[in-house]
């Protein structure tokens, strides 16, 4: 594990560049060529640890993150990120040769923005980069607040209360919620949540919307196995509930 001291205390100015944290020499040059390429600035970590170190020192604008690393692995370095205030909003692709169902699932529980599987297509990576870089760097016009029933969202500050107390969202997270709760009774495919929400030029699967939608209602619902808010709509997609269940 990291020094407690990594990580702690204010949240980080990010600079411009790409973090590859990657311990195979061959891949790590393959990335840093076509992404220097590409008008990216290129930096490497050969392990979680290294990479924590250099987060702390220079926070990127991206990390592209390899599952299977020396020490601290892939997850552990996503949990750790994804865990700190100061660098939650890190955007993170993974990078890994597991293909399994599961892996994919745990990545983006973390808050992980894409998972690409080795062997990738460099081409398809850097769409990805510059896709994930575009929406994260987008400004957020939205303005105004809106409760429903024990839950209050302030759309210009990011705050989502339930009973008063703060709940815990990604940046993803966040904008599902903002594009649910503004489209109240309209249901959404999952490919338009996620030409909506991830954008157009994100390569991701749409199991990953019912990923975000079971976390998100793992945080709003009183009883998630039966939402009041996020409705499925089956053979359709997700719906906000405007006529409450609890309120």
């Amino acid at each position: 594990m990291p020094p407690p001291s990594l990580l702690q205390g204010r949240v980080l100015a990010v600079s411009d560049h790409i973090l590859i944290v990657e311990d195979e020499e061959d891949i790590v040059e393959l990335l840093v060529y076509n992404l220097t390429r590409a008008g990216f600035e290129a930096r490497c970590a050969g392990s979680g640890l290294q990479a924590l170190e250099q987060v702390q020192k220079d926070p990127p604008a991206l990390l592209l993150v390899d599952l299977m690393l020396p020490g601290i692995d892939g997850i552990e370095l996503c949990r750790i990120l994804k865990s700190r205030p100061a660098t939650k909003g890190l955007p993170i692709i993974v990078l890994t040769a597991r293909t399994e169902e599961e892996s994919k699932i745990r990545g983006f529980d973390l808050g992980i923005d894409d998972y690409v599987t080795k062997p990738f297509s460099v081409r398809e990576l850097i769409a990805r980069v510059k896709a994930v870089l575009k929406r994260v760097r987008s400004p957020d016009t939205g303005e105004g607040e809106v409760r429903f029933g024990r839950l209050y969202v302030n759309f210009a500050t990011h705050d989502v209360l339930k009973d008063g107390s703060p709940l815990q969202l990604t940046p993803t997270e966040f904008r599902l919620l903002k594009l649910l709760v503004t489209h109240p009774n309209r249901v959404f495919s999952r490919e338009q949540l996620l030409e909506k929400v991830w954008g157009q030029d994100i390569f991701i699967e749409p199991r990953t919307v019912d990923v975000h939608v079971s976390r998100l209602r793992a945080q709003l619902e009183n009883d998630p196995a039966n939402p009041a808010h996020i409705v499925t709509v089956r053979g359709t997609g997700y719906k906000f509930q405007q006529k409450l269940k609890d309120s």
